[in-house]
């Protein structure tokens, strides 16, 4: 017998179906109808699942394993009896005593149990967090439900009750002695020890080089630091149940547009969005944010990235917002050993004032390298640069840092650590010298 059981709402729905002669919250009974039209497409070769759903029946509520074992029965029964042993043998009830009417103590008592209930439920929602004005209904799981319906039972003395606050909640009766049985609390204190040894495991990598992380992050940096391999769901499922919480930062498209329409566009767009070329050093992005820092100081950090492999291939960070920012960070590219230029390589940024002037451009083909520019007015075609803006600026401890060369020392730190540390699920889950070693020895 199948261990599924039905909701109120599924209870109603089975009922509507005209082959079926009653339905329990564990149980349902087919019209002898039902089972001749069965036996009859089963002969025809069709599949069980087949025949219920041409019957009108939702194989996903009533399970497989329902469906299997009644096509079993009957198949066993008719070849045995024949038509004869299709026959519901049963009488007309189980032989359970019809419910007799309620009194009227009785109704305003289960009114007032329901009430009871429903204000619990409506305490725990306004608790719950992630419960949000116009967000889908929240369906609360069956343990909380059964832990809902015992503080009820506590607090208005309901001991007679439970039967009944099981139905108003849509979960069994035996479910709920069970959830509370000695050999289930004690698998749950199993559980929650075995969580508690993943949760500081987790942490370990949540912390890791004090960066904050997701859980894709978290997941890398387990396989490829600390050697253990947890999946995505159970990552998740830790970090939401303990709050293990990293800070995601809110898009402002509308702040790199404003920008991007202030400039004029002199160089067209060579690289037209096609960032991964699997290529080291053939495509360089480009571009400048801003830092503030300590109180009210502000500095400027300005980034060649390389979009194959996701490199910071070089930075510069000053606290003036000069031409010389841009130029001296094409300086200490030229001084990057680690760095080699591919054939055809370009250099792409926005049509900000530092990339149209003409030291910088100079400075670009004194590199060998071609010049690219994004579209005005469209942040998107250098989405890269700005993707990694975004992450350096969740993940480095940039506010603290109260002078410009304590600044420097934490942005040189994350460097090291973004380069050489942090994982990335689009890199095959390698870090970007990995990925660049890895493109290297493929090529």
């Amino acid at each position: 017998m199948s261990k599924k059981i039905f909701t109120e709402k599924e209870v109603k729905l089975l009922l509507s179906n005209q082959y079926v002669k009653s339905v329990s919250s564990k149980g349902i009974t087919y019209t002898d109808e039902f089972k001749h039209v069965f036996m009859a497409e089963k002969e025809k070769g069709k599949f069980a699942r087949e025949i219920f759903e041409d019957c009108g029946f939702d194989a996903e509520i009533l399970g497989t394993e329902r469906i299997k074992s009644a096509s079993k029965r009957w198949q066993k029964a008719y070849k045995k009896n024949g038509i004869m042993g299709l026959r519901d043998s049963r009488a007309g009830n189980s032989g359970r005593p019809r419910e007799r009417e309620l009194t009227l103590e009785e109704t305003n008592a289960r009114l007032e149990a329901e009430i009871n209930l429903l204000k619990a439920e409506n305490e725990l929602f306004k608790k719950d967090s992630f419960c949000r004005k116009g967000d889908e209904e929240i369906v609360l799981p069956p343990s909380q439900k059964y832990v809902l319906i015992r503080s009820v039972i506590e607090k208005y003395q309901l001991k007679h009750m439970v039967k009944y606050l099981c139905e108003i909640a849509g979960v069994s009766r035996s479910g709920y002695y069970n959830y509370f049985s000695a050999k289930s609390q004690e698998q749950r204190k199993r559980k929650n020890e075995k969580d508690e040894e993943i949760k500081e495991i987790i942490l370990k990598a949540f912390h890791f080089k004090r960066r904050k992380k997701g859980a894709r992050q978290i997941k890398m940096t387990l396989a490829g630091q600390f050697n253990v391999v947890y999946n995505l769901k159970r990552i998740r499922r830790i970090m939401k149940k303990y709050g293990i919480i990293c800070p995601i930062r809110k898009a402002n498209p509308y702040k790199r547009m404003m920008k991007a329409t202030q400039e004029h566009r002199v160089a067209p767009n060579l690289l037209n969005r096609q960032f991964k070329q699997d290529v080291p050093g053939k495509v360089l992005l480009t571009d400048i944010t801003y830092l503030f820092y300590g109180k009210g100081q502000k500095a400027y950090l300005s980034t060649i990235k390389d979009a194959s492999t996701n490199e910071i291939v070089a930075y510069n960070v000053s606290d003036r917002l000069t031409i010389d920012l841009a130029t001296d960070t094409l300086k200490k590219l030229k001084k990057n050993r680690n760095f080699k230029k591919a054939k055809d390589a370009l250099i792409h940024s926005d049509q900000g004032f530092h990339y149209t002037h003409p030291n910088f451009q100079k400075s670009v083909k004194s590199l060998g390298l071609r010049q690219s520019m994004s579209r005005r007015g469209n942040c998107w075609d250098n989405a890269p640069q700005e993707s990694f803006f975004g992450h350096f600026k969740d993940e480095a401890y940039i506010k603290p840092c109260s002078t410009l060369d304590e600044l420097k020392r934490e942005i040189k730190q994350y460097m090291t650590y973004y380069n050489r540390y942090r994982y990335q699920w689009n890199l095959k889950k390698m870090t970007p010298v990995q990925y660049r070693d890895h493109l290297s020895k493929t090529a």
